[in-house]
């Protein structure tokens, strides 16, 4: 093999092998990804819970009973985590990914739950208590 076939080969194989890299990550890279997706989630459901208290400033009987629940709601989101890995530093290196790839999703479900105080329910539900009505 000549010298130029070597070097072509060489630069195949380094491309390749890019590649390849650019889609394996360390763990490490693993859990800030997940990190960085928590922490996404908990900024849009912080984003959520200030319109909320902005759109709602007129009752604040509600306003009261509602950082109340959001207060409870954290530590229920810590004790669950707790509960879901209660050794935690036990479970390897990618422990600390599930940990965040967990909170990301209960934050994620707690947003949707509460974005019906920014949407509404639908006009004819009898229960909708401080949730608006659609319009």
């Amino acid at each position: 093999m000549n010298n130029i076939n070597k070097l072509l080969l060489a630069i195949v194989i380094m491309i390749a092998t890019t590649a390849a890299g650019a889609r394996a990550q360390t763990q490490g890279a693993l859990t800030a990804n997940a990190g960085a997706a928590y922490q996404k989630a908990d900024k849009e459901l912080n984003r959520v819970y200030q319109k909320i208290l902005k759109e709602y400033a007129s009752q604040p009987l509600f306003i009261k009973k509602f950082k109340v629940a959001q207060r409870l709601w954290v530590q229920l989101r810590d004790a669950e985590l707790a509960a879901r890995y209660p050794a935690r530093g036990s479970y390897g290196s990618a422990g600390p990914m599930c940990e965040n790839i967990y909170l990301e999703d209960l934050t994620k479900q707690r947003t949707k739950f509460l974005k019906q105080w920014l949407d509404g329910i639908p006009e004819g539900d009898v229960c909708t208590g401080s949730v608006k009505v659609k319009r």
